[in-house]
């Protein structure tokens, strides 16, 4: 299981939870696994969001793996350059 930090108002689709586990090992499946236990975080991963994994901010990127013990955060979509 991995947890999930959810930030900001991805919270009010996880009834307010900040935390939140998920069976998966990659980028992902973490999506895949939040939008079926948290349906209304749907919409929002469709139109995009970011994670960071162990530090580094991640979007689109399907295959990077993700470890058990490794600090996850789901956050809106960060843009910007």
């Amino acid at each position: 299981m991995v947890k999930v930090t959810v930030w900001g108002s991805l919270r009010a689709a996880t009834d307010g939870q900040a935390e939140v586990e998920v069976d998966a090992s990659t980028f992902k499946e973490v999506l895949d696994a939040l939008q079926l236990n948290y349906p209304g975080l749907t919409d929002q991963i469709e139109q995009g969001v970011s994670m960071a994994i162990d530090g580094k901010i991640y979007k689109d990127s399907w295959f990077t793996p993700v470890k058990p013990d490794s600090e996850v955060i789901l956050m809106p979509l960060m843009q910007g350059g």
